[in-house]
């Protein structure tokens, strides 16, 4: 990439999303990897009540209320914030947000979304940076609605031909109006274990393994708190493989990787709590095996229109050895300890390299929208 002067990237954390605190240890490990000679980093913080921050230090202002804390070490100051006449204005005397004319929009050349889940992963975001005809890392409106929404993204994979563990889904006003009924269907369609979770949030929020009928009530409650849609899943003795994907038109995908859980199952407390959880690159399987889900991560990125980068989730029954899908997630983790970077500095790209890529992508993926002219 070559340019007369630094590109301005505009990096997006935080949220609404129950997603928060996962999203503040991303986007440090972002600020902490980018390429200062190449780009100019203004850091935006979103609160978790929806107030945009900018100028200063968002990240450690945020960070002061987080039940993660930061990764240790040091961290390069925050640069690049507009000017303090022009700085961040959102909202209209009728609480609207007019980005059209923000002029925090104008002095931006390309954002970096690190917001997981709900508000941030779903569309919404990618959406307001569309108006504002700005590029943004990651997929567009609807492949990240889509691959959010794990509903929806199980029936399109399915109607793929894509193999997906035995599942249904059911709403919250279905479970609380009839919750005998939704028990029958659950027993007679998926047994026990299953796992309830809600069908829109991500780092396992809200997800509970159920082991009999006992426990589907309170797990179903809790999903519920997160979301109007709940699935429920059967549980199966499988290993846990990811896979990374980068690219447009063209994607690669990384090698193969696999985590061990130090819990039951791989729930939020293993993956940003205990130490415990084994990651392993690459993943000890079978040539036949890692080609498998290497293609079919590639058709499912392509299934739910995903762009720039997606880490893609499966399931490897031991008894059967069948590979099954497990989900798209579109805005994947970026912590030290995350699949996604990890399997690419396995696959020969590092960090860095990584995230200059991931805006490269931006920035192609704009212009070509726009007839090969970004705007």
């Amino acid at each position: 990439m070559t340019q007369s002067r630094r590109l301005r990237v505009g990096v997006i954390f935080g949220g609404r999303s129950g997603e928060h605190d996962v999203s503040l240890r991303s986007a440090q490990a972002i600020l902490r990897a980018i390429d200062r000679d190449k780009f100019e980093v203004v850091p935006i913080g979103i609160t978790r009540d929806g107030q945009w921050l900018i100028g200063g230090d968002p990240l450690r202002q945020l960070a002061a209320t987080s039940r993660l804390p930061l990764a240790a070490g040091d961290d390069p100051p925050p640069a690049g914030a507009p000017d303090p006449e022009r700085a961040l204005e959102l909202r209209d005397a009728g609480g609207a947000i007019d980005v059209a004319r923000a002029g925090w929009a104008r002095q931006l050349d390309v954002v970096f979304p690190v917001l997981h889940g709900p508000f941030g992963e779903d569309g919404t975001v990618q959406g307001l940076l569309e108006l504002a005809g700005l590029p943004y890392v990651g997929s567009g409106v609807l492949g990240s609605a889509v691959a959010m929404d794990k509903v929806v993204a199980k029936q399109l994979c399915a109607h793929a031909g894509l193999p997906i563990v035995p599942w249904l889904w059911v709403t919250r006003r279905q479970w609380r109006q009839d919750p005998e009924a939704v028990a029958d269907r659950v027993a007679r369609e998926i047994g026990y274990p299953c796992f309830v979770k809600p069908a829109n949030l991500g780092s396992s929020v809200g997800v509970t393994k159920v082991h009999h009928a006992g426990e589907l009530a309170p797990a179903m409650e809790e999903a519920g708190r997160h979301d109007r849609k709940i699935i429920v899943e059967r549980g199966i003795d499988a290993r846990e493989l990811e896979v990374s994907v980068l690219g447009n038109d063209d994607p690669m995908v990384s090698v193969v990787g696999e985590i061990r859980p130090s819990r039951e199952f791989y729930d939020y407390e293993a993956k940003y709590v205990d130490d415990g959880s084994e990651l392993l690159v690459p993943a000890p399987i079978t040539e036949e095996q890692a080609a498998t889900v290497r293609d079919l991560a590639l058709r499912a990125f392509q299934v739910v229109d995903a762009a720039g980068m997606a880490r893609v989730d499966f399931f490897l029954e031991r008894a059967s050895g069948t590979i099954y899908l497990n989900e798209v997630n579109t805005i994947p983790g970026f912590t030290a300890i995350s699949m996604y970077p990890m399997l690419w500095e396995a696959s020969g790209l590092s960090f860095r390299d990584l995230v200059t890529r991931l805006i490269e992508l931006a920035l192609e993926r704009h212009a070509d929208r726009h007839g090969g002219n970004a705007v």
